[in-house]
């Protein structure tokens, strides 16, 4: 592991080192709604088939970002499915207060097309949104975009070689290859608690946030402790009256560093983007160095540990509340949390921590399992999306009727995270064991979104009517992957949303970044079945 990354030249190195795009305005304000004439542009007729080379289901990151290379690299004939009104996926959801990328903006953003204006080390989500949009500004997606699409099946045709889509509106889409870019992060709903129907306040989820309620003055209860409901309860214990948090298990957290760009900065990237790159590289091997502590039991877990540890002994004086505050499993089992002020925030007069189970919710608030009834005006779930460890994102039929949500009640599994077999020409960002747990997102999500367009190049330049990784090939793989995860830290004990209910985790990569993006350079056309059209 430690000579992976002492490597002079991995692949996600030599992408960080490309030269920037050429020099760009300020990313522009996002006005937050496409406007009626820009919808009606898109509009089709229900029952018509429209038909494309590729067909790319989300315009988040990942499906702008693979509509970016797929032009680059020639393709021009795509269509993007969208569900909502605007683009932005998770960003676009997120908007609760103090919402913030735990990644430096100059990481988390793509490496050919590189942002020189970040106002922050850690940008909020309404800025991530405006580099979105300048993204689909920028590189002229729009036109390629047909939101309020919801799409409800996806269906292979053996006989022709071409995914159909299905929408809520009744149209049809057809392609010769098809892109899965809806995001892991895309689905959130109320969990599933006991007397939730009867509570008579206010109910916000995080995902969903609610903008027009007035929580000046109002008792609230936040339940969730995790990477959203640390942003939350510091910007709501300004408002409210009082703020209750309620934690099942605490957390590891690390302090963050951010700061305010200065604008001499700004104009040394404007002038000189090596400069930029060279941050970036930095950032990179700064995050890649932590996986020995995060990912795996070494020396260094102690050392981040301790760091942590640090921060909490700093920041909270109270013994009582720092045991409350400590975890008992060891870093990286779940979640790395990243803040400055979630701590200070619980030890404000008007906010409590309360870490007694909850039993039901009742008409009034909350009952803990000692019997003592807790009332609000709202309660605030930060309790995360609904994550498909288990099943598909939406109904997909693949050759002979298969279907990829029973496939993947038994553990979802594919081959380098994007090619499922049985399911030919079909291309996913995201999928199964392609999580990081120390590192960038778009760093992994460059590397699949590049291998995806070497296997849409291979279809439409051999003229193929069918590309489906063996199944041999991804039993091996997959079989490679479990072994090395039960190794991790992630496989050492906790409960997270990496694992399923049964522990299996399909989640996570346990590797480097380094690792990730090597193993997805070359596309190897052996390891496919290939039928010619």
């Amino acid at each position: 592991m430690r000579n992976t990354v002492s490597l002079d030249k991995t692949v996600a190195e030599k992408k960080m080192l490309k030269p920037a795009a050429a020099k760009k305005p300020a990313v522009k304000k996002n006005t937050g709604e496409i406007t009626l004439a820009q919808l009606e542009s898109t509009e089709s007729v229900a029952g018509q088939v429209n038909t494309a080379d590729v067909l790319i289901i989300g315009a988040g990151f990942a499906g702008l970002g693979t509509a970016i290379r797929l032009q680059q690299a020639g393709v021009k004939n795509i269509v993007i499915l969208e569900r909502s009104t605007d683009v932005g996926g998770t960003w676009r959801d997120n908007t609760y207060p103090g919402a913030a990328c735990d990644i430096p903006s100059n990481l988390y953003s793509y490496s050919f097309a590189q942002n020189p204006d970040w106002s922050r080390s850690f940008s909020g989500s309404g800025e991530i949104l405006d580099y979105i949009h300048h993204l689909v500004e920028q590189f002229r997606l729009r036109p390629l975009i047909r939101f309020q699409r919801n799409v409800t099946g996806l269906v292979f045709d053996e006989n022709t070689g071409e995914w159909n889509a299905t929408t809520a509106c009744g149209e049809q889409y057809r392609a010769r290859a098809a892109v899965m870019a809806s995001g892991p992060l895309s689905n959130a709903s109320f969990p599933n608690m006991p007397g939730i129907e009867t509570f008579k306040g206010h109910k916000i989820h995080s995902a969903k946030w609610d903008h027009s309620y007035d929580f000046t003055g109002k008792r609230v209860a936040v339940i969730g402790t995790g990477a959203s409901g640390i942003q939350i309860i510091p910007e709501l214990a300004k408002q409210a009256e009082f703020v209750k948090v309620f934690q099942r298990t605490p957390g590891w957290v690390l302090p963050r560093p951010d700061f305010v760009t200065p604008e001499w900065n700004k104009n040394l990237f404007h002038k000189m983007p090596a400069a930029q790159t060279a941050l970036r590289r930095a950032l990179f091997w700064g995050h890649e160095s932590m996986a020995l502590g995060i990912i795996w039991h070494s020396p260094l877990t102690a050392l981040v540990e301790q760091v942590a540890r640090s921060h909490l002994h700093a920041q909270v004086k109270d013994p009582w509340l720092r045991r409350q505050l400590t975890p008992d499993f060891r870093i990286g089992c779940k979640r790395v949390l990243i803040s400055n002020d979630y701590y200070p925030a619980l030890q404000k007069p008007n906010c409590k921590l309360i870490t007694w189970p909850i039993a039901t919710l009742c008409e009034n608030g909350i009952r803990t399992a000692e019997g003592i009834e807790h009332q609000f005006d709202c309660i605030v779930f930060a309790t995360g999306f609904d994550v498909c460890k288990n099943g598909s994102p939406l109904p997909v039929t693949g050759v002979n009727g298969r279907q990829l949500g029973e496939e993947w009640k038994r553990g979802a599994q594919a081959y380098k995270s994007i090619s499922v077999a049985g399911y030919p020409n079909l291309f996913f960002t995201f999928g199964p064991n392609s999580g990081p747990g120390h590192n960038s997102a778009l760093v992994y999500m460059e590397s699949q979104i590049d291998y995806s367009v070497q296997g849409i190049k291979t279809i439409l330049q051999r003229n193929l009517k069918l590309l489906d990784v063996k199944a041999d090939v991804q039993q091996r793989y997959n079989h490679a992957i479990q072994k090395r995860l039960a190794k991790t830290n992630w496989n050492s004990g906790c409960k997270s949303w990496y694992l399923s209910e049964d522990g299996f985790n399909s989640t996570m990569y346990p590797g480097f970044a380094t690792q990730y993006a090597n193993q997805m350079k070359h596309f190897n056309l052996d390891h496919y079945r290939a039928i010619n059209a």
